[in-house]
């Protein structure tokens, strides 16, 4: 008890006190100069309310420190949302760059939210965020993606065989038969390239744009499916492929790195041969 009690009455010293208070100041001091300045940047983002229609579109700045932020652009819609403003309304899924949800226009080019890094070097210049061009919105960043997928059910994405195959057999493919789906199977349905395709903007209701024929020609391409001359024969028409003018904005745009133009001029190819 002797002991306890001096410790406690040294502690309790002024010399003590003084020493732990210069020790904390020190300490205070330190980790105050360890923190990065304020990093302020713009984010100007296209906001449309459909409860509202007598309100016309606008852009909607929203000023975040990059320092409290993630580093993906998603990361910021994010923040915003849950931080700043709870009505902004936008598509996200696997934040992997797998899923597709996130596409939208940053800074002019259709790609997608979560694999975007913010320039924190450009703290200066505004970033622009719209949703995918050409398209109808649902409400701020969300396209209308209905008749996407009604043009991607209608190539009958599967695979399609005459023959019955055995239940206890597999349907084989050799190396190179499938190597030959490599850049075809990895497309994402983001419809970043669709969107970025001035032919697509102009006559949706019959072109069916990068994307769909990406996916196209990933079935005419595999050596399993029995149905060529079936999926060729609905594409011999003026528009669902010949409405390609070989731009190329939809290689150039693609997040995933594909090259839907390469896809189009094979099935273009095929449609000669046959």
């Amino acid at each position: 008890m002797a002991l306890n009690l001096t410790t406690r009455s040294a502690w309790n010293a002024p010399a003590m006190r003084s020493l732990a208070a210069r020790t904390f100041s020190a300490t205070a001091a330190s980790r105050m100069a360890s923190e990065k300045p304020v990093n302020t940047k713009a984010f100007k983002i296209y906001r449309w309310n459909p409860d509202k229609p007598t309100e016309e579109p606008r852009m909607q700045e929203y000023k975040l420190d990059l320092n409290k932020t993630g580093p993906m652009v998603l990361d910021a819609l994010i923040k915003i949302k849950n931080e700043v403003d709870s009505t902004l309304t936008f598509r996200r899924s696997c934040r992997e760059g797998i899923c597709g949800s996130c596409a939208m226009n940053i800074d002019g080019r259709n790609t997608l939210a979560c694999i975007t890094h913010i320039p924190k070097d450009e703290t200066s210049k505004d970033m622009v965020i719209y949703p995918l061009p050409h398209m109808f919105v649902v409400k701020d960043l969300v396209p209308d993606m209905n008749y996407f997928y009604k043009q991607y059910a209608s190539i009958q994405p599967w695979l399609q065989r005459d023959e019955t195959p055995d239940s206890n057999k597999e349907i084989l493919q050799s190396p190179e038969e499938r190597k030959k789906l490599d850049g075809l199977y990895e497309c994402i349905l983001c419809a970043c390239c669709s969107t970025s395709c001035p032919s697509y903007w102009w006559n949706q209701d019959a072109y069916l744009g990068p994307a769909i024929l990406l996916q196209s020609y990933r079935w005419m391409a595999d050596s399993r499916d029995q149905h060529l001359s079936q999926r060729l024969s609905k594409m011999e028409n003026a528009f669902s492929v010949y409405r390609c003018h070989t731009i190329m904005n939809c290689t150039r745009t693609c997040p995933k790195h594909l090259n839907p133009g390469f896809a189009i001029a094979q099935i273009k190819l095929l449609l000669a041969k046959n």
